[in-house]
């Protein structure tokens, strides 16, 4: 692996991350293939709320000014692990012809410390179930598939 600095999401960075979440065909089947106008601004506010809200962080690794990987970190106080904040993973994505070279193990490993610098109770993430490669690497770093998640479509 190359140089590879993990760092806080700028504007600057954003439409490489957008090229990342569309890094594969399931998530290219979740959208059309051209970007409305409306959906770009809705990407746009996303990224001001993300970045303006100190409980989220936008995640970005950097290799020597490449953007080759990214995730979001929501960190959500919780009553239900005696007052422990929890960290949600999301969006856990790296460039696809990167992938294996250790990359995700890395992001992952520091976001789990930024996870403990917070005195988090809890790191949590979903994947969708067709992704069994993301199975695998979530299981070998320890991450335990304990609940069955749902989603419903708003």
């Amino acid at each position: 692996m190359a140089h590879v600095i993990f760092r806080s999401a700028t504007r600057a960075d954003v439409p490489a991350i957008l090229e990342l979440l569309i890094d594969d065909e399931i998530a290219r089947s979740r959208q059309p293939a051209t970007t409305p106008e409306a959906v770009d601004a809705a990407c746009w506010a996303a990224f001001e709320a993300i970045d303006a809200d100190p409980r989220n962080e936008l995640i970005v690794a950097d290799e020597d000014g490449t953007i080759v990987g990214t995730c979001q970190l929501t960190f959500t106080p919780s009553l239900s692990r005696r007052g422990a904040e929890r960290m949600t993973i999301e969006a856990v994505r790296v460039r696809g012809d990167l992938r294996g070279r250790g990359i995700g193990r890395a992001m992952m490993a520091w976001s789990l410390q930024r996870a403990r610098d917070r005195g988090c109770g809890l790191a949590q993430l979903t994947t969708d179930k067709r992704r069994t490669e993301a199975h695998r690497f979530y299981a070998s770093l320890g991450f335990v598939a304990s609940h069955e998640g749902f989603k419903l479509a708003l």
